[in-house]
């Protein structure tokens, strides 16, 4: 077993690593930037270094300053994690020929298996099949229009060297497949430093299917079974489960063969992902499945496999990078009851998921559960890396009890003041066509409005909140004690009303005389935990209200982020939702769009310019 280990990754998949590494007795070094200074993943090491400013690109993706880093803490190996680096063969040859150990895939599988259409073109020589579309090197707008056309609409554009959704693209006509493509190659530039494309046919009831391989260096190649990632949001994974729902014993032994196949096929060693897209219309069929893409790393869901397999994949991980053989043979690996997980993303539903960033006050999760985490309560969610802060894993009996469970450990999540997914989660969890096992990639959409209710707070949350508050005031620690009480009454109980401000809006809440106070006091807001989401409520101290608003049709900046596309000038007529401005925060683009059709007054923001939340980029003047 290698003595000791750099992990070039931070968050909750640094901790993981960490935590079976000091299991198995070997020494762990992690790095970090400014902005992480005070993670968890810092302390939880033995040792760390800083590598330098909060930006990715000059701190997690410098792989000069991680080598340098492993060199002065002398470093037997490095441990990329996901993400990052982790799928960079340059890095990885350059940790070879450091002389350090690679905990991952060799180099040439990295780079056979790290482009799109290079990959498509090598499974379909392995016999692996794989899903019609275009993977021609001549990337001309008008020779990838043509091929869209001629594969028929909807499409997907897909960047080569894409991966967790970035880079993708569905365009149901041709008209907007122009604007798709800018959009989908700036996206690919500025995520993987490769604006290349491939176009696929879009299947129309898509499943994700995906089954985890592992391979040593003395020739053995197995599988752990399927995974399915069929509910995701904008090609972003947010329910992972094992087994699939629907998994014959046909199509399960033609994926798994297929899998092990690709393994093979490029001398693979490590753990992989081999990624299918299943035509789920008639259920699961042995020849209506078909390879996607190759992740050569750890995946974000390998704890369902762990779940249903009982083994540690990062134990394997770093025994086959010791040079040991698979720890068992195909036939010693079973499959065992159901497990299923769940992203926690601090993103705020209700406002199109855009982005939440900010101190956590507030940071509470199930105790009965699995949980992965990076982060901690008084810690802070920043908007240089990727939102998710947890993952909770469950497993049990059956799939329903799995279910059951896990929607019930959402509900539990307590998380303030950053917004996170968890009410969101919970009703996926819930809905009748996710227990039924009907879901595909297009769930979420079908059904956002059941699954994104109004932000209206619910009256439960207002009971709590009132209740907290006039314990409050009875203990006077409360900003303004006479407020909210109403006088007595002769005869019959004395109604108790305490007036609460939410959002905007003035709440006059009647409550029992003897309410359970839930609620909590979170710096100046009394915060009410319901359903996994959080609610705060103010005390009205003051007649009137700030404007916190632009009157018109002012275009605020919903998140801090940088401006990428500025899409309209001074002067321009507009119609209602036209695409106005793009922002990037935390890797992905968001196209903010026209409130009102009129003419554009102001055009604030300009290309490259970082925004803060709230801060005004395009001011428009209603027509008529």
């Amino acid at each position: 077993m290698i003595e000791s280990v750099l992990i070039a990754n931070r968050g909750e998949i640094a901790c993981r690593i960490i935590k079976t590494a000091r299991r198995l007795g070997v020494r762990t070094i992690a790095v970090y930037s400014e902005a992480d200074a005070e993670a968890p993943h810092v302390r939880l090491a033995d040792e760390a270094v800083l590598l330098g400013p909060a930006p990715a690109r000059e701190s997690y993706l410098v792989a000069d300053r991680i080598l340098a880093a492993a060199k002065a803490t002398g470093a037997a190996a490095i441990h990329p994690g996901y993400g990052f680096l982790s799928e960079n063969a340059q890095f990885a040859q350059a940790v070879i020929d450091a002389g350090l150990v690679w905990v991952g895939p060799p180099p040439s599988a990295i780079l056979a298996m790290g482009l799109k259409d290079a990959a498509k073109t090598l499974m379909q020589k392995a016999g692996v099949p794989v899903t019609p579309g275009y993977l021609g090197e001549d990337q001309d707008p008008e020779r990838l229009r043509r091929e869209a056309d001629a594969i028929g609409y909807p499409v997907l554009i897909k960047a080569v060297a894409g991966g967790g959704g970035k880079g993708m693209r569905k365009v149901e006509r041709g008209e907007d497949f122009d604007a798709a493509l800018t959009s989908c190659r700036r996206e690919a530039a500025a995520s993987f430093g490769d604006d290349r494309v491939l176009i696929e046919k879009y299947i129309t009831r898509p499943r994700h299917i995906e089954v985890q391989v592992f391979a040593d260096r003395h020739g053995q190649v197995v599988h752990l079974f399927e995974r399915d990632c069929s509910v995701q949001r904008r090609h972003q994974k947010v329910i992972e489960e094992a087994p699939a729902p629907g998994m014959t014993q046909a199509a399960r032994a033609a994926v798994t063969e297929a899998a092990v196949r690709a393994a093979r096929a490029v001398n693979y060693e490590g753990a992989g992902t081999i990624e299918f897209i299943a035509d789920g219309s008639e259920g699961l069929q042995p020849d209506r499945i078909w390879f996607m893409e190759m992740n050569t790393r750890l995946q974000v869901e390998h704890p369902v496999t762990e779940r249903v397999t009982g083994q540690d994949l990062v134990e394997w991980q770093l025994r086959v990078a010791s040079g040991e053989p698979l720890p068992l043979k195909q036939d010693e690996i079973t499959l065992t009851g159901w497990a299923m997980e769940a992203r926690l993303y601090a993103e705020s539903p209700e406002a199109g998921f855009l982005p939440s960033t900010g101190p956590l006050r507030r940071f509470r999760l199930p105790d009965d559960v699995r949980i992965d985490t990076g982060v901690e309560e008084g810690g802070e969610v920043t908007p240089f890396y990727d939102p998710m802060i947890a993952k909770l894993i469950v497993s049990g009996p059956t799939r329903e009890a799995a279910a059951r469970r896990l929607a019930k450990a959402c509900r539990a999540v307590e998380v303030y003041p950053v917004k996170t997914n968890a009410g969101f989660l919970a009703r996926v969890l819930d809905h009748p066509d996710f227990l039924s096992g009907a879901a595909d990639t297009g769930f979420i959409e079908r059904h956002a409005e059941a699954l994104v209710p109004a932000a209206a707070a619910p009256p439960a949350a207002a009971q709590q909140a009132a209740a907290r508050l006039r314990v409050a005031r009875s203990a006077g620690v409360s900003a303004d004690p006479w407020r909210g009480a109403v006088g007595f009454r002769i005869g019959g109980p004395r109604p108790i009303v305490v007036a609460l401000k939410a959002r905007d809006e003035i709440l006059q809440v009647t409550i029992d005389d003897q309410p359970a106070p839930d609620a909590v006091l979170i710096d100046d807001a009394y915060v009410a935990f319901v359903d996994g989401e959080a609610h705060g409520f103010g005390e009205p101290r003051v007649s009137g209200a700030l404007d916190g608003g632009v009157a018109g049709g002012g275009v605020l900046s919903p998140m801090p982020g940088k401006v990428v596309a500025l899409l309209v000038e001074a002067g321009a007529s507009v119609e209602l939702g036209q695409p106005l401005v793009t922002v990037e925060a935390m890797k992905m683009e968001h196209t903010l769009t026209a409130p009102v059709a009129g003419v554009v007054a102001e055009a604030l923001a300009r290309v490259g310019d970082q925004v803060t939340e709230g801060q005004l980029l395009v001011r428009l003047e209603k027509k008529g």
